[in-house]
């Protein structure tokens, strides 16, 4: 329920931003292909915004007013008392030698010591009151060292003459408590005002129109200057179009919506998290083409999402979303025009139809390098086409050769961030790739380890069934790798407890179920190998529809030997529990290895010397029971494509019972083959 909210909320967000153009934005933006042809009515003078913003912009970098920071005046103050403090407890230790706030000469040294006490309270208020004056002025942290002690000695003139002891003492003590340290910070609003009363005085950028000037041509692009003049017109509408606004919603809404339709018909067991993924691609794209507008390009935002659905979902469902995407661009694209439009449909079709077959990581990566490779090459034949140079709407604003390449290797990157992200959308968002697929059927993972040696007989028969399945999936052209991968794991939850499955037991042994005699209790151990393997399949994190082969391969079937038993001790015994809980199988490649399953045993006991029609005859009775007991209801398997799967059980079955020459033995035999 969660996943379904978000999905309704995701829809609705990709809705509200594929409109939003049309309700809050003008209808017009500089850079946008021009709808329209736009002829001046009259003369005019219109205010240039681009030159007045640029002439704004250097004057703030030269022009600024500065203002006292009293926190700083205050800091600086405190600094000097400090100074003072520590020159007076120089001159009280009778050892002026001593380090100090500053560097005494021996004429201050000796002034220093014959000070009395109302003289050193006098000299510090004259220091005060010139510290005070300079601090009024404003400190510059930049100004040299000499020009700030020349400075203050001015400051200090009442001391005395320059050189004497009490005013040069004072002048080295105020300079090294203000060196290096401003009391000054700017202020913007006067520095604002100071740069809009210099634009007046030296004139606002206008652009002089004439009555009859052509402003725009229809498909060319919006420069600064033209939106300025066709704003000034009244020409730009920035009002809510509310009709425009509400079709581009409903339109958006209804594309996301026909997009999930697509694939849950593709894809039955399709999860709120599949499409809410579809759908978050969406919301991406979109805010992208809304933020990165006009500079949008279409190979960018539409093939590296395609193909990771693709890889993930199915060629259709890539194909969908790829379909969606394109309808839902907000305004015209810039560059060759609806040319580079249908060049980047065109190069994300192909990548959903190679992505789907894929069957490994390295291939994604080739199509990494290809796919950018032809889309520049098509769209530098498209630029120098005759198309092109015709001057129809597809030459506007034609691109350069960089630019394409700047595209093309743009793609190139995002394809290469989409392969690195599948491994971990994989695990997100449950997808099932054709690399994932490959992997998961490599008979040395640990959970086919684990099933090959502690269940020998289940392996063996599951390696029976795969032969079977996946002849019967090619036969129809089902999926081929996902009924391997099934298969190989359809019956790991008999690891619970093997010996009670016959293709495990050895021969002599006593049969658990026979030492149970509770035909009730054996079917729940039945029942517990679809329970335990799907416990199995939670814990090694097999993908949904590969664990789906688990429950879905015996379906909702009688467990017919026990219940027959059962109806020999009790003939009012419940069917209901002796049958599997299911479901029931919901796709074609579950219910292909449900009947495989059932007929796998079955062709292994036919005599060597069964015909062909035989063989068909006791297939076609197995699925026939499975279609009586409405096992192949939701699987949506029509009756020619069961026939073909039957036809395709038989040819495995064929050639499995080969004959093989007999070989020739020694008399003593111990020669033979």
């Amino acid at each position: 329920m969660p996943h379904k909210i978000g999905l309704l909320l995701a829809c609705i967000a990709v809705a509200v931003i594929s409109s939003w153009p049309w309700l809050v934005q003008p209808n017009l933006r500089p850079g946008t292909p021009a709808p329209f042809e736009a002829i001046a009515p009259k003369d005019a003078s219109v205010e240039n915004s681009e030159a007045l913003e640029q002439k704004r912009s250097n004057l703030v970098q030269s022009t600024f007013v500065q203002v006292i920071d009293q926190q700083e005046t205050t800091r600086l103050k405190e600094r000097l008392e400090r100074h003072l403090s520590e020159l007076e407890r120089v001159a009280n230790s009778n050892d002026v030698a001593r380090i100090g706030p500053v560097n005494l000469s021996p004429e201050e040294q000796i002034w220093l010591t014959k000070l009395t006490e109302q003289e050193r309270k006098n000299w510090d208020k004259a220091i005060r009151l010139a510290s005070e004056r300079m601090l009024s002025q404003g400190l510059v942290n930049s100004l040299a060292f000499e020009q700030l002690q020349q400075a203050a000695s001015l400051q200090l003139a009442d001391l005395g003459k320059w050189d004497s002891p009490a005013r040069s003492l004072g002048s080295k003590l105020i300079t090294n408590t203000f060196q290096s340290s401003t009391n000054l910070r700017t202020d913007p609003a006067r520095s604002q005002r100071l740069i809009e009363e210099l634009i007046t005085k030296q004139g606002i950028p206008t652009i002089e129109v004439h009555q009859g000037d052509v402003i725009t041509r229809k498909g060319e692009p919006i420069t600064p200057q033209e939106y300025d003049v066709l704003d000034h017109f009244g020409l730009v509408s920035r009002q809510p179009k509310l009709g425009p606004w509400l079709s581009h919603f409903s339109e958006a809404l209804a594309g996301c919506g026909v997009m999930l339709l697509i694939m849950r018909r593709e894809r039955p067991c399709l999860e709120a998290r599949h499409g809410l993924l579809a759908v978050g691609l969406l919301l991406i794209t979109q805010v992208s083409k809304l933020w990165f507008v006009p500079a949008v390009s279409p190979l960018a935002v539409i093939v590296p999402p395609t193909l990771l659905l693709a890889q993930g979902l199915g060629t259709t469902c890539g194909l969908a979303w790829m379909a969606v995407e394109s309808l839902l661009w907000p305004m015209p694209v810039n560059g060759l025009g609806e040319g580079r439009m249908i060049i980047a449909c065109a190069i994300a079709a192909v990548a959903a139809l190679y992505a789907g077959r894929l069957r490994s990581r390295a291939q994604l990566l080739q199509m990494a390098f290809f796919l950018p490779l032809g889309a520049l090459l098509a769209e530098w034949l498209l630029l120098h086409s005759q198309i092109t140079a015709g001057g129809s709407a597809w030459g506007r604003l034609t691109p350069n050769s960089g630019e394409l390449l700047s595209e093309a290797l743009l793609m190139g990157i995002l394809l290469m961030l989409a392969i690195l992200l599948i491994p971990i959308l994989e695990t997100s968002f449950g997808l099932l790739t054709r690399a994932r697929l490959m992997e998961l059927a490599d008979q040395e993972r640990p959970l086919l380890r684990r099933l090959s040696s502690e269940a020998p007989g289940t392996f063996e028969h599951t390696l029976m069934i795969c032969s079977l399945a996946e002849e019967g999936a090619r036969a129809i052209s089902a999926d081929v790798d996902l009924i391997r991968t099934g298969a190989l794991y359809h019956d790991v939850g008999k690891l619970h407890a093997p010996q009670w499955f016959i293709e495990n037991q050895i021969e002599g042994d006593q049969n658990p179920h026979d030492e149970l005699n509770d035909p009730l209790r054996s079917a729940e151990v039945l029942q517990a190998h679809v329970d335990e393997g799907l416990k199995l399949a939670r814990r090694y994190r097999l993908p949904r529809r590969v664990a789906d082969f688990i429950p879905e391969h015996q379906g909702t079937l009688k467990m017919e030997y026990f219940l027959h038993r059962a109806r020999e001790l009790d003939p009012s015994v419940s069917e209901r529990d002796f049958r599997y809980r299911g479901p029931v199988p919901r796709s074609r490649e579950t219910a292909i290895l449900m009947l495989a399953d059932g007929c796998e045993a079955c062709l292994r006991s036919l005599p060597p010397n069964t015909s062909d029609a035989e063989a068909h005859a006791t297939v076609q009775r197995i699925v026939e029971e499975r279609q009586r007991d409405s096992q192949l209801s939701k699987s949506s398997l029509s009756r020619a494509e069961i026939e073909l799967v039957v036809r395709a059980f038989v040819r495995v079955w064929r050639r499995m019972r080969h004959r093989r020459i007999p070989y020739p033995t020694t008399t003593r035999g111990n020669f033979q083959l």
